[in-house]
């Protein structure tokens, strides 16, 4: 015995099993919303990555507008949907398909190494960057070399030449720099507790110091023998040595200064308050009382 189906005995079918895919469609948007609250779990704030947009664009785009403004708590549906829109868009995008046309692009590695020449070498110009470069193996114009300075704010060679900095300055002197500085070393006398002066002169390339004299009134006419001494033209620890680094102490007298430039050292006045503009030799001077004369 069989029965035949009027069309509208099909009618209630058909409405329950759309209900019941509108429903199983929400339980799997919120299931999704779920699953993403649990794995931000800890986080002062929710902070979705591409898959976790991406699988709640697909969940609420098959639920539309209305449905997602009841029941979507991470983000709203015109998020939502924006999102979907753009994995539509993404489909269909064929940039990387593209031929690229015009001049291939400077490598970072030499872009880098532009830098640094031009950093290090304050005084070059783009032509004897680019003549470097050459010796290097990288063969570039000098337009090239000035471009890609010009996009890190690199002034040309003038303006770099007076903003040289501090660093520069010892890196490109660094074999005819020296540094003097004193310390001193408290010694118990029949006298009493007496303050001897330690003077010491460094070679800043080498690292290499040089006990200079000690006394217990660095006075002007002691500062003078000192300077000659390290000017001296057999056995001066200065041999070799156009700068000579120090600080403003007052022992450090004009006569002491004067010897010095008379002999071809130039005396290098550090501005007041400023040890790291001596800073190897300040060290030197920490070591020794922290080493040596604990």
């Amino acid at each position: 015995m069989s029965f035949i189906l009027q069309p509208w005995q099909l009618l209630p079918l058909i409405l329950a099993g759309w209900i019941n895919r509108q429903q199983q469609e929400t339980i799997e948007y919120l299931r999704t919303e779920n699953q993403i609250l649990r794995e931000s779990q800890g986080r002062k704030r929710i902070r979705l990555n591409d898959n976790q947009r991406r699988r709640l664009a697909i969940k609420g785009k098959v639920l539309g507008r209305k449905i997602l403004g009841e029941i979507a708590s991470i983000v709203t549906p015109d998020t939502i949907l924006r999102r979907h829109r753009k994995l539509v868009a993404q489909k269909w995008d064929y940039s990387h398909r593209r031929t690229k046309v015009g001049r291939p692009p400077t490598s970072q590695g030499t872009v880098d190494l532009v830098l640094r020449i031009a950093h290090e070498n304050p005084t070059w110009g783009y032509d004897y960057i680019e003549g470097a470069l050459a010796n290097l193996g990288h063969t570039i114009s000098d337009t090239t070399v000035s471009n890609i300075l010009i996009a890190h704010g690199i002034e040309p060679t003038p303006a770099r030449r007076r903003q040289s900095t501090w660093k520069t300055f010892l890196r490109s002197h660094w074999e005819v720099i020296g540094a003097i500085d004193f310390t001193t070393i408290e010694v118990w006398t029949k006298r009493g507790l007496v303050t001897f002066y330690l003077v010491f002169a460094m070679e800043l390339a080498t690292r290499r110091v040089h006990f200079v004299g000690i006394t217990t009134n660095p006075n002007g006419a002691w500062m003078k023998q000192i300077a000659r001494n390290l000017t001296d033209s057999h056995d001066g620890s200065l041999l070799g040595t156009r700068y000579l680094l120090m600080d403003r102490d007052t022992k450090l007298c004009e006569a002491f200064r004067s010897l010095l430039d008379d002999s071809g050292v130039k005396p290098v006045r550090l501005p007041p308050r400023s040890p790291n503009m001596n800073g190897i030799a300040e060290r030197c001077v920490l070591s020794a009382r922290q080493d040596l004369l604990n």
